[in-house]
């Protein structure tokens, strides 16, 4: 899948090892994040990281570290992967040690049955500035092994930004400070939004006479209304937390520095639901997206029939009426 734009072309070069790439900074609007990594060269972020440190009822105390890259860190917080972008001295900028690191947590969590939900959030108070095209050639950084696997797999840095890869599990954004370009795609990938009310949203793309490509033409006139998605995507101007509430593109805003402990909040109800259920109705919501009304009610009937005949849905019903917490198995 070749593009125009300039990041795009980027990866392709790196497959081809001929070290194209630009030098200036990420893709945001005020040019931030042009330090380079420094990071470990031995982080590889493989999917059977994980540790198991939730309950079975998916309302486990654990909290510990479950892998990542120097730029992507994984964390179990109970029945939670905590992804965290941790490259705060630029702004959190797109790395390839992030996009793999990215990767490789979706396909942690999605492998991993004790994981009920999936928080991404960024350090240092910011999500993500964009792309940094200077690291992602490779400048300054060593990380061979970075280069290899975006070259065995030379979709990884679209699924990394859920361009076109979607989690089983529940996404939940937690956004402090800029989110803007690329951040601000990754960021319609995810499935529920909270940002602080210092948080900046945007897609600068056409301010620098390049294309979106990370899905937002496609995505944001399904997720927002039409004028304010053409709006966002044609001027290439800073949106504030309260305004990209106003028009939906984000669920809850909250004080600053509290995203985090927001969206946790919202994954420990998830993580006490069914996760069979859960996971279903999911795939339901976004699987009859664009079909008919008859169309997506017959596809949602196959799929949730299925739930019914569940011991999870059994425990369910006698956890009710037994009046006490149930203990999903996912059976």
């Amino acid at each position: 899948m070749k593009s125009p734009c300039g990041y795009c072309n980027l990866f392709y070069a790196l497959r081809r090892e001929d070290g194209m790439g630009g030098t200036d900074g990420t893709g945001s609007g005020d040019d931030t994040g042009s330090t380079q990594g420094t990071g470990s060269t031995d982080g590889t972020g493989s999917a059977n990281s994980t540790e198991g440190t939730g309950s079975t009822d998916g309302r486990g105390s654990g909290h510990g570290p479950a892998g990542g890259t120097e730029h992507l860190t994984m964390e179990r917080v109970g029945a939670t992967l905590v992804l965290t972008l941790n490259r705060p001295e630029a702004k959190n900028a797109l790395s390839l040690p992030m996009l793999v690191g990215l990767y490789d947590g979706w396909v942690a969590a999605d492998a991993d049955d004790d994981v009920r939900s999936i928080v991404l959030t960024g350090a240092g108070g910011t999500f993500c500035a964009g792309m940094d095209l200077k690291a992602l050639a490779g400048k300054g950084m060593a990380g061979q092994q970075y280069r290899d696997r975006l070259r065995a797999d030379p979709d990884l840095h679209w699924k990394a930004m859920l361009r076109h890869h979607r989690p089983r599990k529940p996404v939940i954004a937690a956004v402090e400070g800029h989110c803007v370009a690329g951040g601000t795609e990754i960021l319609q990938g995810t499935d529920i939004r909270v940002a602080g009310e210092g948080a900046t949203f945007g897609l600068f793309e056409v301010k620098r006479g390049l294309f979106p490509i990370g899905g937002s033409t496609v995505r944001l006139a399904r997720q927002i209304p039409h004028t304010h998605a053409l709006e966002m995507l044609l001027t290439g101007r800073p949106y504030p937390a309260a305004e990209a509430e106003r028009i939906g593109l984000i669920g809850h805003v909250v004080p600053d520095g509290t995203a985090l402990d927001k969206a946790l909040e919202i994954a420990e109800r998830i993580n006490a639901c069914g996760p069979l259920a859960v996971e279903a109705v999911k795939a339901s919501v976004y699987e009859t997206a664009e079909m008919t009304e008859t169309d997506g009610l017959k596809a949602e009937l196959a799929r949730g029939w299925p739930i019914f005949d569940t011991a999870d849905a059994k425990e369910g019903s006698r956890a009710f009426a037994e009046k006490r917490p149930p203990v999903y198995r996912r059976a």
